[in-house]
């Protein structure tokens, strides 16, 4: 694939950006280096890797979860800025429009 005027000016417009001359020739010249990169790498022989799903063989070792300290309701409210005595209130941040 070649990097030219038209593939960088159809990414300008679908990345929504205004290059400079100055930007379109530098990113001409980094999108050339990386493709030219890509072809490289296709010319390895890979017959015969398995694909790589995980860097190492490590596994998670995760502690159970155990509830500790809890607060009462009454503690919970306690420094609301707002609330109605069982729940905290705050202010509407989704607005459906049908």
């Amino acid at each position: 694939m070649k990097v030219d005027k038209l593939l960088i000016s159809k990414l300008e417009k679908l990345a929504r950006l205004e290059l400079s001359g100055e930007e379109r020739e530098g990113l001409t010249k980094d999108l050339s280096s990386i493709l030219e990169m890509v072809e490289k790498l296709q010319e390895l022989d890979t017959e015969g890797v398995d694909p790589l799903v995980y860097i190492n063989e490590e596994v998670n070792i995760l502690r159970s979860d155990q509830m500790d300290k809890q607060l009462s309701q009454k503690d919970a409210l306690k420094n609301a800025p707002d609330q109605d005595g069982t729940f905290f209130r705050v202010p509407k941040v989704i607005n459906l429009k049908k």
